[in-house]
């Protein structure tokens, strides 16, 4: 559905490592530079980070979330120890299954430093 997620950056080389080490553990190599962003791919989208084009300070969106699918609850939580050893927050409640209207999901969520709530969600089979 999508081609790519790209969020705005402060001081972009701080949040190229904390994507670096977020993405590193799903297999994803580091970003690619290209002028005042990076770029990270794989074989079903791309996600990257930038500078705002137009000088303007970047912002996260209040209510939003960007989701990334994983193989499994130790891989998440992977994912939130890479993010928070790399300058990301903890949000939300802690790591864990939850029961909803869509079925039981492990979740793990981080706001990376920026303040972009970033989620990690493994479907239960």
């Amino acid at each position: 559905m999508f081609s790519h997620v790209m969020v705005g950056a402060n001081d972009l080389e701080v949040s190229r490592k904390f994507y670096d080490a977020l993405l590193g553990t799903l297999g994803i190599a580091p970003g690619v530079a290209n002028k005042n962003r990076y770029f990270y791919r794989s074989p079903t989208g791309t996600f990257g980070i930038t500078t705002p084009i137009n000088g303007e300070p970047p912002t996260h969106a209040n209510g939003g979330t960007i989701g990334f699918a994983m193989q499994s609850p130790e891989q998440a939580d992977a994912f939130h120890a890479a993010g928070i050893a790399n300058g990301g927050t903890t949000c939300e409640d802690p790591p864990g299954w939850r029961d909803g209207s869509v079925g039981r999901l492990y979740l793990a969520y981080v706001r990376d430093p920026d303040g972009n709530k970033i989620c990690a969600l493994h479907r239960a089979a």
